[in-house]
């Protein structure tokens, strides 16, 4: 069932233990500020005021007691969007408290080919996310039943790895 977006802005007030992200596009640009892009690319510093909402958001859930991660599917060379998305966006919120992890499937085949980008909430609310060519937000859909997704994210936890030590070794590729 489709959800307005207030419905689904609602989901991150209203958790109360952890909520969880799969990301599993190359390039969300669609979706994203082309200035801060822009940027990113020739070099620029990262401005303060940049994704600063959402890091306030997540360090207030944090704050609380509560667990915000996601794991991102990616398979190098890292696109343009992804070198400026893991480089200003993930080291900003993981200093907000948001847990990153990559699963690398650069040599190895992915193991959710075919799963749609989703957030799930305390493990039983789940909202799939339809996103157009070039990474453009086109709405959100609630999924009833957790089972699958519950074992996705278990798939994409268990064969991924942190963020920090994934950049470190990948992150100038």
């Amino acid at each position: 069932m489709n959800i307005s977006p207030d419905e689904f802005e609602n989901l991150f007030a209203t958790f109360h233990r952890e909520a969880f992200r799969l990301e599993t596009l190359d390039d969300y640009s669609g979706s994203s500020n082309p200035e801060m892009i822009r940027a990113f690319l020739a070099g620029e510093p990262q401005p303060e005021s940049y994704n600063q909402q959402w890091a306030d958001e997540v360090r207030g859930n944090i704050d609380a007691g509560k667990r915000m991660y996601r794991v991102h599917i990616i398979s190098r060379p890292m696109t343009d969007y992804l070198r400026f998305e893991l480089g200003w966006g993930y080291r900003k919120n993981a200093k907000a408290g948001e847990e990153f992890f990559i699963l690398d499937t650069t040599h190895e085949p992915n193991p959710l080919e075919g799963v749609p980008d989703f957030w799930m909430f305390d493990e039983s609310s789940v909202v799939s996310m339809k996103y157009a060519e070039g990474g453009k937000f086109l709405g959100a859909e609630s999924h009833p039943h957790p089972a699958d997704w519950l074992e996705w994210r278990d798939v994409a936890l268990g064969r991924a790895v942190p963020f920090a030590a994934w950049w470190e070794q990948y992150g100038d590729a």
